[in-house]
């Protein structure tokens, strides 16, 4: 089973829903599961250099939900061991570049490592994920070649992949992010529970069994 994740960097849910996630796949195994995650930018409008994150957040939101939104968010990563400090958060960064690095981590086997990083970076610690200098750390943090990304981030490589990537999320239904894309067929959107991934994943995976020795 084809299991395409589709998130955005800066996306709260979209950590929740990875941190979920791997409690699913700790549970059933991860065993015929393929996982790759795909790129979603929820505002490709946001200069290189980032913005303040609290005007920002104030613009779209209003002063008050966005504090409501940012306590409700909390309670639901505590849940998950995720300590969110939106406090420690200066810059709403464009999240092209980290979409990039997700990217080649996959091809250097350790796509799932590096998500977990970005997330924890920006949400935990407050760094900003658009700046080459935090994606190069995040690199060898993972064990990839940091010459090599040092070298690709300098250049616009992947950049028409990226985009082309998530206008394809977009053109089949895809309008809110995590979601979850099943063997470019079933689509399902939100930080599901693990126990309803798991459930998920029985279902599909014993579907396939089934059509492998019917075939």
């Amino acid at each position: 089973m084809k299991l395409d994740v589709v998130s955005d960097t800066v996306c709260p849910w979209c950590y929740i829903g990875k941190k979920r996630l791997d409690q699913a796949l700790a549970i059933h195994g991860g065993e015929g599961i393929t996982l790759v995650w795909r790129p979603f930018q929820l505002d490709a409008s946001i200069p290189p250099g980032g913005v303040d994150r609290k005007a920002y957040l104030e613009k779209k939101f209003g002063a008050e939900r966005a504090k409501d939104v940012g306590n409700t968010i909390r309670e639901f990563g505590h849940a998950v061991g995720i300590d969110f400090r939106f406090d420690l958060i200066e810059k709403s960064p464009n999240t092209m570049d980290s979409h990039r690095l997700i990217r080649w981590a996959g091809t250097a086997g350790c796509q799932n490592e590096m998500v977990d990083s970005l997330f924890r970076r920006y949400f935990e610690q407050g760094q900003d994920i658009g700046s080459h200098d935090v994606l190069i750390d995040a690199a060898d943090e993972v064990g990839m070649d940091t010459d090599i990304v040092r070298d690709l981030l300098s250049k616009d490589a992947d950049r028409d992949l990226i985009a082309r990537e998530d206008a394809m999320a977009r053109e089949i239904g895809i309008q809110g992010v995590p979601s979850f894309v099943i063997n470019s067929q079933w689509v399902v959107t939100g930080a599901q529970e693990p126990e309803t991934l798991v459930r998920m994943f029985n279902k599909l995976l014993a579907r396939e069994a089934e059509e492998a020795a019917a075939g």
